[in-house]
């Protein structure tokens, strides 16, 4: 028993239930489980010495994606403070003005535009920044606002440079292009079911705040937009509204630059940082405080995905995460060999959950692959699939963004997983759906 419990495949799976038990009863925060659960459990392992190693190349390959995130929460905090999206706000106030439903509909609408530069991140800032004002007036639940900007987002991110299909692609050495191409009209699908559940949401939201109103009954005065703002970002004195349009075409250019793939990410938002800084805020002293009234949430930001990092490092390097791909596959029986396509999208959600992109892309998916082939399924299939998962795994805890989004909106990362999770599962099988109706995807090989 005890040898069996020491195998690759049973620690990595216990060490993820356990991890995933004590924040999601929070019985531990998430940094100090994403340090304490994979350490111990490599000890089990018999990794001890090679423990460090394995943390620092975990911590090595998120460096890039911490120094990307924390100069984008710098930079676009410094955006917010010099008032770059008083206008934005102003605007959905006055089209959403107090109904839930237009609310939520408005949500997932600029969720889904916002969302087509491919980072989590920028969405989770800008859309969080123009509606969380209106739903702490209107009285809405937070939760609904982070479910359609994930679900939104998580499919958006099928672009190519949303990272997850140029991930497919490599690992099944398949042309991006063939990867996308069919798996756009699945994901507009999925992006019709976000918009139908953005209306339920609505109307359930209406029903609850009692805000039903005859439709010749006199529309709701006008809200305070100027306070609401204030209230929303603060830091008054520190609004550069002159220097509006420089701010507009400074992060228009940014985006852009991200999306062709001018320069690496963390390049591009350190240097817009500096230029953003230096012209709305000359002064030193100015800029310190701009610098302190960010930099906890910074810290925390940086220190989640450092800890993410080491804890992927060492469900790698101990080979769990290898061992668990390994098993899941053996214990899928040879008859249904040629359904391996809709079983990889279906498998995707819980792998991806559990798993980052890197781990599951470059981890599973290859060898999903190969066995796939064997039963004359194309690799681009099997990678199309592999794709299915994203709005699931946009709520895996070893995702930075997530905790970016639950600390801006004040809620807990356990209560969104809890409500979303369900949703986030159904959009999903709207898009297998569509796929397999669509031939994105074959049933059968």
């Amino acid at each position: 028993m005890i040898e069996f419990l020491r195998q690759p495949a049973v620690l990595g799976l216990l060490m993820v239930v356990t991890f995933m038990t004590l924040i999601m009863t929070k019985k531990m925060s998430a940094v100090a489980a994403l340090l304490i659960v994979p350490i111990g459990f490599g000890l089990l392992a018999g990794a001890g010495a090679g423990l460090g190693d394995m943390i620092i190349k975990g911590v090595l390959q998120v460096a890039p994606t911490a120094l990307m995130l924390s100069f984008a929460v710098l930079y676009f905090a410094v955006m917010m403070d010099a008032g770059l999206f008083d206008p934005l706000v102003r605007k959905v106030l006055s089209i959403v003005g107090d109904d839930p439903v237009r609310i939520s509909l408005g949500t997932a609408i600029l969720a889904t535009v916002v969302s087509l530069d491919g980072d989590g991140t920028t969405t989770a800032l800008i859309v969080i920044t123009a509606f969380l004002p209106v739903y702490r007036r209107v009285g809405m639940n937070p939760l609904i606002l982070a479910t359609l900007l994930g679900l939104a987002n998580s499919l958006m991110n099928y672009v190519p440079w949303g990272g997850p299909a140029a991930r497919a692609a490599a690992a099944t050495h398949v042309d991006l292009a063939v990867v996308v191409g069919p798996m756009l009209a699945p994901a507009a699908v999925g992006l019709g079911g976000v918009f139908l559940l953005a209306w339920r949401f609505g109307l359930a939201e209406r029903k609850r705040l009692g805000q039903a109103r005859p439709a010749n009954a006199p529309a709701a005065s006008s809200p305070p937009q100027i306070s609401v703002i204030a209230e929303a970002h603060g830091h008054a004195d520190a609004r550069r509204p002159r220097l509006f349009w420089f701010n507009l075409v400074l992060t228009l250019v940014l985006i852009l630059g991200m999306i062709s793939g001018l320069a690496p990410l963390p390049v591009l938002m350190m240097g817009a940082f500096a230029v953003a800084l230096t012209v709305n805020y000359p002064a030193l002293k100015d800029q310190k405080a701009r610098l302190t009234a960010h930099a906890d949430n910074v810290v925390n930001i940086v220190i989640l995905l450092f800890a993410a990092g080491a804890f992927t490092g060492i469900l790698n390097g101990a080979g769990m995460a290898d061992a668990m791909a390994k098993a899941a596959l053996s214990i899928i029986p040879p008859q249904v060999g040629p359904y391996l396509a809709p079983i990889t999208a279906l498998v995707s959600m819980p792998l991806t959950f559990v798993m980052s992109n890197d781990a599951y892309y470059f981890g599973v998916v290859p060898v999903v692959a190969q066995a796939a082939a064997g039963f004359g399924i194309e690799p681009a299939a099997i990678a199309r699939a592999a794709l299915i998962g994203q709005p699931v795994h946009s709520l895996s805890p070893l995702l930075a963004p997530i905790y970016l989004a639950c600390g801006l909106l004040g809620v807990d990362v356990a209560d969104a997983q809890r409500f979303s999770l369900k949703w986030a599962a159904a959009i999903c099988l709207v898009v297998l759906a569509a796929a397999l109706a669509m031939g994105s995807i074959p049933l059968r090989a």
